[in-house]
């Protein structure tokens, strides 16, 4: 479809529409600063998997509060040992719904940027999550085999392989980070897809929108007994294609 017919098909602002967008936006704010700062006061709580039950209540509470109710699906397939989870990644609001839709003992790795980040940044260090530099090459390498080291110890993580997200739909290039760490730590990838999130919280837009959140595991992958560098590969082409096949988005990677 055209531009131009999809903008005759819009539905035309009114002022009615655009005043209840507004004051469900700041209704949507005022959740997140109140439920954010409950989560804040959990983290004084002794042991880590104490302060991420009390996130991911927080989670929880706040896609219900605001209209964003949360579907998962086919949780089974997240095995009860240790794996890497990996996903796509459409907004601000995945790692949040990672968290309401995951049990305590999965920790994510993020771009170094959220530490800095009031609030937030606090948060996520009290949660244990691993922070990685992107920009850096030297402080990545650092980064990098903190994580590892992290995944070896038999903790189980969860990665955005894009790194980032685009206010176009679709699935862009992954990094090879998750998989080595998978490949090293000898366990298996699981897929994910989430969908709606772009939606709720549209990327560089300000105003949050009602919306039902999903989210899908996927069947797990087990890296190939192959040399290391050939098994990330691998790896990564079958989690990206397995992704790519249940999002129904464009595949950004291949226009690039």
């Amino acid at each position: 479809m055209s531009e131009s017919n999809s903008n005759k098909m819009s539905v035309p602002s009114t002022p009615h529409r655009v005043l209840a967008r507004a004051v469900y936006g700041v209704y949507a704010y005022v959740m997140f600063l109140v439920l954010g700062l409950s989560a804040l006061a959990g983290m004084a709580l002794p042991g880590l998997e104490r302060r991420r039950a009390v996130a991911r209540s927080m989670s929880r509470a706040l896609l219900r509060f605001t209209g964003m109710p949360l579907v998962v699906k086919s949780l089974e397939n997240v095995p009860a040992g240790q794996c890497v989870i990996v996903s796509n990644h459409a907004s601000y609001l995945d790692g949040l719904v990672f968290t309401a839709a995951l049990p305590p003992r999965f920790g994510f790795v993020i771009k170094r940027e959220m530490a800095g980040v009031p609030m937030a940044g606090t948060l996520l260090k009290r949660l244990g999550h691993e922070f990685v530099e992107r920009f850096n090459r030297n402080r990545g390498g650092v980064d990098a085999r903190r994580v590892l080291r992290t995944a070896t110890n038999g903790n189980s993580l969860v990665f955005f392989p894009e790194g980032t997200f685009d206010a176009r739909p679709g699935l862009g290039k992954f990094h090879a980070g998750a998989f080595t760490v998978a490949v090293h730590a000898g366990c298996p990838i699981v897929p994910a897809v989430i969908r709606g999130t772009r939606r709720a919280l549209p990327p560089k837009k300000g105003w949050p929108h009602p919306a039902r959140i999903e989210v899908e595991f996927l069947e797990p992958i087990v890296p190939e007994a192959t040399a290391a560098d050939k098994a990330v590969v691998e790896l990564r082409e079958r989690a990206r294609s397995a992704i790519l096949g249940e999002l129904k988005e464009p595949d950004l990677q291949a226009v690039a």
